[in-house]
């Protein structure tokens, strides 16, 4: 089992756990690495022996020999990199898979209020796009650190024994392109997670202008949303323009600087010829070993862009790893127990983080199987006093208690559990009518699925489908009506069977034919269980138990339908509006 992974420790220490959680992978990548490195270090010194020895003696067969070796070397270094390319790639893949798994599943403990303050193609564009810049780092980050470190110090230790003189020029001018490098790494860096941010952005603007394009054509706004996708546009080019200067001056400089090398050895080999203290074959096996110092800082210089985009994008990634859930588990938190469906809110207030209150000093008491209905003007936070039940959010101050036990000491799981919501937008996954169904308890039998489907009464239209219970619904249910989704979404609580049931204007958006339909499925499903339900239209909670009328931040009223009518009080003054306005207008 995969040890979990601290993500309050150093950046390189958690990128090195996901390495290491490939490591089979990793230590093949890294001896095939080494075996290039030796490779490139051998050739050099042996083209020194063959000049010197070899071919001055004569000694064509063993000179021959000599370079079908190194000839039979090189084959293995492409075979070495195919290997180094496919298995390293293979790392890269499951170490960004890994990344995705741990980000997803994080995500989905946080709170509705971070997703409140987070754009979903923004939250896309951070799984996806932003992780894929970590394969390339990881795959190539440790080979090519290994290759060109090892190459670079080999090199230069060969060259030290041949000729200190020149080793010590390029041992001078190595400390200048280390100081370059690294002078340059930090703003990279920022232009580069400047260029996510904008990503994320445009990922966001895209998402939004085709999950909307519907609405879009409707009101004929087409130029509308190109304008504002061409200002995210803009910002993206601006970025990546930024980020492109950055990364010109440092390889312009890297350039210069890897040039000169070979200008200052040829310069000081030249020299120390002219005074007879060198030979021609020690300054050609020279050059050879300048190459081979340059051509690893080359390589470095270029992977830096990937280096750049890879720790911006883990930047980001930790960035939402280090995210806190603001509604936690305490730490003693236990399984809630049988679920009688007693619920009670205690002097409960409520605020979102803008500091805005939306609940005062509320005080609720609802007894197992009766059924309260809230009513209205909206805003009055009938929606949110729901939402605390379930603890999406947490409550300011009071306490919200389930069978006498505040939610604040059981599991957010054994809690849910226990809870059936139906919400006036119903979403629905793209996939069968079937596995929506079943998403109420993923365990559940076809027979099960089915026989919910009949309690909620959508069985024979399910059956009149194409594919009947296995058609597709299509992104968001968007193949049926606005009445079958519904009912699609009322099945799905009855295959969950919970002791508490929310209805949070489950009927609003449907005409009133349909809602008539579904008020009998819905009055089904209430039957036996705790019901809060949420309605602007009064006809539909006249049978609740009781009513309570939401205004101001609390609750002003409280009582039957009959009783709150003799009342003569709100709740009267809203049952005469709707009635004087007529089936047109009946939403307050």
């Amino acid at each position: 089992m995969k040890k979990a992974i601290d993500f309050r420790d150093k950046p390189l220490k958690i990128f090195i756990r996901y390495i290491w959680g490939q490591k089979r992978l990793f230590l093949i990548d890294m001896l095939c690495a080494l075996l290039v490195a030796g490779i490139d270090l051998v050739f050099p010194y042996v083209s020194r022996a063959s000049m010197r020895t070899l071919l001055p003696q004569r000694l064509f067969t063993a000179f021959f020999t000599v370079m079908a070796l190194m000839a039979a070397a090189y084959l293995l270094k492409a075979l070495l990199y195919y290997v180094i390319t496919v298995l390293g790639h293979r790392m890269g893949v499951l170490v960004e898979s890994d990344m995705r798994k741990d980000l997803f599943t994080h995500m989905q403990s946080l709170s509705f209020s971070f997703f409140d303050q987070n754009r979903t193609g923004v939250l896309m564009s951070r799984i996806t796009s932003e992780l894929f810049d970590i394969t390339e780092l990881s795959h190539h980050g440790p080979e090519n650190v290994i290759i060109c470190s090892l190459t670079i110090v080999g090199s230069l230790i060969v060259m030290f024994f041949m000729r200190w003189q020149l080793a010590l020029v390029l041992a001078l001018v190595l400390p200048v392109c280390l100081w370059f490098t690294l002078s340059q790494r930090l703003r990279m860096k920022r232009a580069n997670v400047e260029v996510k941010r904008k990503t994320a952005e445009i990922t966001a603007a895209i998402e939004s202008g085709i999950s909307g394009v519907r609405t879009t054509k409707a009101f004929a706004n087409e130029e509308q949303e190109e304008k504002k996708f061409d200002r995210a546009n803009a910002l993206f080019r601006g970025s990546k323009v930024e980020y492109y200067k950055s990364m010109g001056l440092f390889m312009s400089g890297m350039e210069f600087t890897t040039g000169i090398m070979q200008v200052l050895v040829v310069t000081v080999g030249g020299l120390l010829i002219m005074r007879g203290r060198m030979d021609y074959v020690d300054l050609i096996t020279f050059t050879l070993y300048v190459s081979a110092f340059t051509s690893p800082v080359r390589k470095l210089a270029q992977f830096s862009e990937q280096y750049m985009q890879g720790t911006a994008g883990f930047s980001r990634f930790l960035e939402l790893m280090r995210t806190e859930p603001e509604i936690k588990d305490a730490p003693d938190a236990q399984e809630l127990p049988s679920v009688r469906g007693e619920i009670e809110y205690r002097d409960v207030s409520f605020s979102y983080a803008n500091g805005v209150p939306v609940l005062r000093h509320v005080d609720l008491k609802l007894q197992p199987g009766r059924t309260l209905a809230l009513v209205g003007s909206s805003g009055g936070g009938k929606t949110t006093l729901c939402q605390l039940l379930p603890r999406f959010y947490e409550v300011s101050e009071g306490a919200v208690l389930v069978d006498g036990i505040d939610v604040r000491r059981v599991t957010q799981e054994s809690l849910r559990k226990n809870i059936g919501m139906l919400q006036q937008d119903v979403f629905l996954f793209a996939d069968t009518v079937r596995e929506n169904i079943r998403y109420g308890r993923p365990d559940a039998s076809d027979a099960e699925v089915e026989q919910a489907a009949r309690l909620a009464s959508i069985h024979d239209e399910i059956m009149a489908l194409p594919e009947g219970y296995d058609s597709f619904v299509g992104e968001r249910g968007v193949m049926l009506s606005g009445g079958q989704k519904q009912r699609i979404s009322i099945a799905r609580v009855f295959l969950k069977d919970p002791r508490i049931l929310i209805l949070d204007e489950a009927t609003s958006a449907l005409d009133t034919v349909t809602e008539q339909r579904i008020q009998a499925s819905l009055e089904k499903l209430c039957r036996g269980r705790t019901g809060i339900i949420v309605a602007h239209r009064l006809s539909t909670v006249r049978h609740a138990d009781e009513i309570a009328v939401v205004e101001g931040e609390t609750i002003v009223e409280r009582g039957s339908h009959e009783e709150l009518i003799k009342k003569n009080g709100r709740y009267a003054a809203l049952c005469r509006a709707q009635q004087l306005d007529g089936p047109g207008k009946e939403q307050i």
